[in-house]
């Protein structure tokens, strides 16, 4: 029995070691950590003089929602064109990074969703498919979607999710793409 135990002590404490060095690996941008507060961001978007919208969902009553954006382009010294960060109780769970600059073509934004899916892929593992839809409307938008992601541990992952939008009556198309950093595990259990 006293074997047992040892042994389950023993596993219980590689799991741990394995969760934590997961979530290290998965650390959100720009510094951030999970379970930070708002403050952090709003200092950084201050020193950036940086445009924040904030959002209080009412059917949500803890969450808390803020977007960032720079009204001049992309965010400093970064690709991305806004970040998202969503907290539950005051703590950060999940961070997106959108990339849909409209000076931005379509086959440059396709290349640079490439260029993301290799660099996430080299530094946090390979990514799987999650979901890959095509859609047409009756007025001539056809939308392809597709998303790729990572769980190393249950409830933290990163995912890359890509929209492309082509309209063959204007023949137009646009494509944008996120990159989503997510943390279950913040959360409070109810």
């Amino acid at each position: 029995m006293k074997s047992f135990l040892a042994i389950l002590c023993v596993t219980c404490w590689f799991l741990s070691m394995a969760s934590s060095h997961a979530q290290a690996l998965l650390s959100p941008p720009f510094g951030l950590k999970w379970g930070d507060t708002p403050e952090r961001l709003f200092d950084w978007a201050e020193k950036q003089k940086l445009d924040v919208s904030i959002s209080l969902p009412g059917h949500q009553v803890d969450e808390r929602h803020i977007v960032i954006k720079n009204s001049k382009g992309n965010l400093p010294s970064h690709d991305a064109s806004s970040l998202e960060a969503r907290f539950n109780k005051g703590r950060l769970y999940e961070v997106v990074l959108n990339y849909a600059d409209p000076k931005m073509s379509f086959d440059l934004a396709k290349l640079k969703f490439n260029e993301a899916k290799r660099a996430l892929t080299h530094q946090h593992g390979q990514l799987k498919l999650s979901s890959k839809k095509r859609g047409t409307t009756r007025d001539n938008f056809t939308t392809d979607t597709t998303s790729y992601h990572i769980e190393p541990v249950s409830g933290l992952f990163l995912m890359l999710s890509y929209t492309e939008v082509r309209d063959s009556l204007r023949k137009t198309s646009r494509a944008t793409f996120s990159i989503i950093y997510h943390n279950d595990n913040v959360i409070p259990k109810k």
